[in-house]
């Protein structure tokens, strides 16, 4: 009985709470966020992920040791300048996406890729947990023909190792970037006692945490103890 109530009472939160709803913050335009390394940095490159709701996938990347930036946005619609109304609706085309900046260097885009199987399910159709919408797919968004090839490799081999049903994550070429709202940007890292991000994002960042402990700056395990 007990699990049953739990169970029920953590179906309400994520219904009142799921990715973007009732949200709200002044747009400062500003980037708040503690992990940005130095932008200037020659020599970086950008990665376009979709992998659900955009809080988590960006809070697990700015973790990562080499990774200077990392943005939450929308990409792969047709209409330009979209913002979340447009996007949530699920008629935009476009997906909730994050842009990873990192230094090839530190980290490749091979290992990006691992990270990215690792922590979300590329095997549901539009869907990530009670996530659910196009908005939602699983999506490589391919900035140059090197990208789009290792992201096929990877798809045959890491995916497929990690995952028993099939992968159904869509690899298209990158077109656009539109960048959320400020109040979704670092989202995790200031609100980490929300609803959504206690009941969804923090045991998210706990597994990965374990999971992938020596790539982490320095700091990052901190939140879980």
């Amino acid at each position: 009985m007990k699990s049953a109530v739990q169970s029920i009472i953590l179906l309400v939160l994520l219904s009142v709470s799921a990715c973007g709803q009732n949200q709200s913050s002044p747009e400062t335009g500003l980037d708040t966020n503690p992990k940005t390394l130095d932008m200037n940095k020659p020599g970086l490159e950008v990665a376009t992920l979709g992998g659900g709701c955009f809080w988590c996938v960006e809070a697990v990347f700015q973790d990562l040791i080499g990774v200077y930036k990392v943005e939450s946005g929308y990409s792969g619609g047709g209409n330009p300048n979209p913002n979340y109304r447009d996007v949530s609706s699920g008629t935009s085309g476009h997906a909730e996406v994050v842009q990873v900046h990192f230094d090839p260097q530190e980290i490749s885009f091979e290992e990006i890729l691992e990270v990215f199987w690792s922590t979300h399910d590329p095997t549901t159709l539009n869907r990530q947990g009670y996530d659910e919408g196009t908005q939602y797919r699983s999506v490589i968004f391919f900035h140059s023909a090197e990208q789009k090839a290792l992201a096929e490799k990877s798809i045959k081999e890491v995916a497929q190792e990690l995952w028993d049903a099939p992968v159904v994550t869509e690899i298209s070429p990158f077109d656009a970037f539109y960048p959320a709202e400020s109040y979704h940007q670092n989202y995790y890292s200031l609100n980490a006692n929300q609803p959504y991000c206690r009941a969804v994002i923090s045991p998210k960042m706990a597994k990965f945490r374990k999971k992938f402990e020596a790539k982490l700056k320095p700091g990052s395990t901190e939140q879980d103890k």
